[in-house]
């Protein structure tokens, strides 16, 4: 039957296992933040963070031990209570710009989110309120970009969920209409 599985369908948001910004900017020999959200089913598991634009290939910078890391310019905090890990990357440089990895170890493949950074060279003089945004929110708020979030969820709203539920009640009332005909008259 196709229903259980549509309902489970009405839950999207919740089903995502692990949720990071998108994209962090932060500048040249300064430092960055970013928060990578998690369903708290994985609170107990090593989290990490890794280098590389391939996903399988990346290299893992720092991963907890416990809730927290550091290793050379860059450290990693769990905070289980409120189910995100923060990355920290201090002293940043040029070659720092890259795409980089929230990730949670498992058993299987593991899960894990792409987040690109940007390093903006020194001395840059920020021209927009979009990168004004941008690296406000690097740098004091952990890099978590809600706007990513919020448009998935419109997205998810419209194109699933809206039509699914619509689907559920339509089934729903053609289960409860009023017989047409009663059966004696068929004969």
């Amino acid at each position: 039957m196709w229903l259980p599985p549509a309902l489970l369908l009405l839950s999207l948001p919740g089903c995502f296992l692990i949720q990071g910004p998108g994209s962090v900017r932060g500048p040249e020999k300064g430092s960055l933040t970013v928060q990578c959200r998690y369903d708290p089913k994985w609170k107990d598991y090593v989290k990490w963070w890794c280098k590389g634009a391939a996903w399988h290939t990346c290299q893992i910078l720092v991963r907890t031990n416990g809730s927290e890391w550091e290793k050379d310019r860059v450290s990693i905090r769990d905070i289980w209570t409120s189910h995100i890990f923060t990355v920290t990357m201090t002293k940043l440089r040029q070659d720092d710009a890259d795409t980089y990895w929230c990730g949670i170890e498992r058993s299987g493949s593991d899960l894990g989110v792409q987040v690109v950074v940007t390093i903006d060279p020194e001395g840059t003089v920020i021209t927009s309120s979009e990168n004004l945004l941008s690296r406000t929110t690097a740098n004091s708020h952990g890099g978590l970009s809600s706007g990513s979030t919020i448009r998935t969820h419109y997205v998810l709203l419209v194109f699933v969920k809206v039509p699914v539920l619509l689907i559920l009640v339509g089934a729903i009332l053609c289960l409860k209409r009023p017989p047409g005909v009663p059966e004696e008259q068929w004969e």
